[in-house]
């Protein structure tokens, strides 16, 4: 007799990082999803650059957790797989709405998303489904989901920026995947697009991220 795959639901419960304090100094509440690998406080000390006083930062941790070698001494965390990719990116909407809720929501501070490596997929995907209204985005050396449209992003202002950064070493992006990814953004995005590629390798740039909010004096 073949085995049969059932499913249950349940409540449960997840962690974030914060970085600074709100407070009414608070300019802008930034919401960071990490890349693979990484455990939330961790990656939110990226954001150490930023003016304390006027960023609030917020780093959700994604929710599957593994161990990174056979040494069993470094947890990372995944935030989606190939496997029950829908449901799992149902659940981690969730728990993102639920971080809105407790964070962000009713606030009146300007929202900037920022994705990292993995964290880019789910940044775009959450913020096209709720329709978030972002002062600006950061999609730093990711991909954009394919099945993305503009009309899910037709929403935001004509002058909402959205920065695409990425290494001209990344391991990861090939001349190929780069133009792909370059050809999607602007699909989505038109003129709102700006490029700000650097040189290295697949690497969080916290100096290149500050230098864009001194310049666009966030």
């Amino acid at each position: 007799m073949a085995s049969k795959e059932k499913q249950v639901t349940y409540d449960t419960t997840n962690s974030y990082s914060s970085l600074n304090s709100l407070t009414s100094k608070t300019k802008n509440i930034w919401i960071c999803c990490h890349g693979l690998g990484y455990l939330s406080r961790y990656f939110i000390q990226y954001f150490k650059r930023l003016d304390a006083n006027e960023n609030y930062i917020i780093a959700p941790q994604a929710q599957a957790k593994y161990y990174q070698s056979s040494d069993f001494k470094h947890v990372g965390a995944s935030w989606l797989t190939k496997e029950d990719t829908a449901l799992e990116l149902q659940n981690v909407m969730a728990y993102l709405d639920a971080v809105f809720t407790e964070e962000v929501a009713g606030k009146e501070k300007n929202l900037i998303l920022f994705g990292y490596s993995q964290g880019v997929s789910i940044i775009t995907r959450w913020m096209a489904s709720r329709q978030l209204p972002a002062k600006a985005l950061f999609l730093h050396s990711g991909s954009i989901p394919p099945e993305l449209e503009a009309e899910q992003f037709a929403y935001l202002a004509p002058e909402t920026p959205i920065y695409l950064l990425y290494g001209d070493e990344d391991q990861y992006i090939t001349e190929e995947k780069l133009a792909g990814q370059k050809k999607i953004a602007t699909r989505l995005f038109g003129n709102r697009l700006q490029l700000y590629p650097f040189k290295g390798i697949h690497e969080v740039k916290p100096q290149l991220v500050a230098e864009i909010v001194k310049k666009e004096g966030f």
